[in-house]
């Protein structure tokens, strides 16, 4: 199949878009990818429906927020995938399918005060199926967790495809350093292990848009400058989350900025991209088997001080996407793409050792036209 795939993270900075050729089992080639830079009308509406979730009672209905920004994203994907389709030549006749992530605007996973765990990626997958006139896969997280399972990470089984057509030995580790870090250990017996390791981007990021016009930090310019407060830290790394094993995963809200407000913007920085990188030292020595290398996708993966601190925090040797001749940019896009085509193929999507369901399981739904 030749699939599309997107993906807009909750940076919020931009809709992603590959194209894959797969049987959702083996990578056979690469299209075009690219991207287009989120609408500004369309972020705020998902950044009004972010907070209304946060908000959101357990036992009320769900925000009136969310039906606008979901129809707001499909039409920005529906936009972005006209633009995309026409730069390259591409019409719908040479697509079979499309993967559709959503928007992320909250994400809680099973625990023991909620068991059955709450997670909402916005997006109208029919109103991109009629648009583009092709079958939309989308929705695929709810129904890991429903099973029990975290609904997160969901690109390992595909950081384990990508890493076989590169012939890359395991035991490696594929960090995505997004809104919030997550890992994949491909085992050298075949195993997949994956978790959130901690907040990445995403609290700098909030940081940077909280106190400056920018929305990052841009090379790590500000935590180059900055110093670590080493008591903010260890009160960071001093959340339960950390000391729990297994599947795991979080929402970029689950620890405060507040504990930054007193630093400098520079000091605050360098305490929460320190915060970043031994979050991934710490899930490093959490698996089950230390791999060789571990290679840095996401917008993360461009900071050279988070890179350098994870290298000097994890004692291993850390490569770019790009080092490998991935496409650091569309990983995730790709991924969705690949998971598309085992959502229509009916092939698992999520294992027992990626987001902690009892057996490998399918998931997403399938829009047509």
């Amino acid at each position: 199949m030749r699939v599309l795939g997107f993906m807009s993270g909750t940076s919020l900075d931009a809709v992603d878009m590959a194209v894959l050729e797969t049987d959702g089992e083996v990578i056979s080639a690469f299209g075009p990818a690219g991207e287009q830079k989120l609408d500004p009308g369309v972020r705020a509406l998902v950044e009004t429906a972010t907070a209304d979730a946060r908000a959101w009672p357990w036992d009320a209905p769900e925000p009136a927020s969310f039906a606008p920004a979901a129809t707001a994203v499909a039409r920005e994907h529906l936009r972005a995938a006209r633009g995309f389709m026409a730069a390259n030549g591409l019409t719908a006749a040479d697509l079979d399918l499309v993967g559709f992530h959503g928007q992320t605007v909250w994400h809680e996973p099973p625990g023991r005060t909620r068991p059955e765990g709450r997670t909402v990626q916005l997006g109208d997958a029919g109103l991109l199926a009629r648009g583009l006139g092709l079958p939309v896969a989308f929705d695929f997280r709810t129904a890991d967790v429903a099973a029990g399972g975290q609904g997160a990470p969901l690109a390992p089984v595909y950081h384990d495809a990508i890493r076989r057509y590169s012939g890359l030995a395991a035991p490696v580790a594929v960090l995505n350093l997004g809104g919030v870090g997550n890992i994949t250990l491909c085992g050298s017996d075949g195993m997949l292990t994956a978790f959130d390791t901690g907040p990445a981007n995403g609290m700098i990021d909030l940081l940077v848009q909280g106190r400056t016009d920018r929305r990052l930090d841009e090379d790590g310019a500000l935590a180059r400058a900055g110093r670590v407060d080493e008591a903010i830290l260890a009160e960071y790394l001093d959340h339960p989350y950390f000391r729990a094993r297994g599947a795991k995963s979080l929402d970029r809200y689950d620890f405060a900025l507040s504990k930054v407000d007193g630093l400098s913007l520079e000091d605050a920085a360098a305490t929460l991209t320190a915060f970043a990188a031994e979050t991934v030292a710490l899930g490093v020595r959490t698996c089950p088997e230390g791999p060789t290398q571990i290679v840095a996708c996401g917008g993360g993966r461009h900071n050279p001080v988070l890179l350098a601190a994870i290298r000097e925090r994890a004692g291993v040797s850390v490569s770019t996407a790009e080092d490998q001749g991935w496409r650091g940019d569309s990983i995730e896009a790709e991924a969705f793409a690949y998971l598309a085509a085992r959502t229509l193929s009916g092939l698992p999507i999520s294992f027992p050792g990626t987001t902690g369901v009892t057996a490998p399981m399918t998931g997403g739904r399938v829009a047509r036209p």
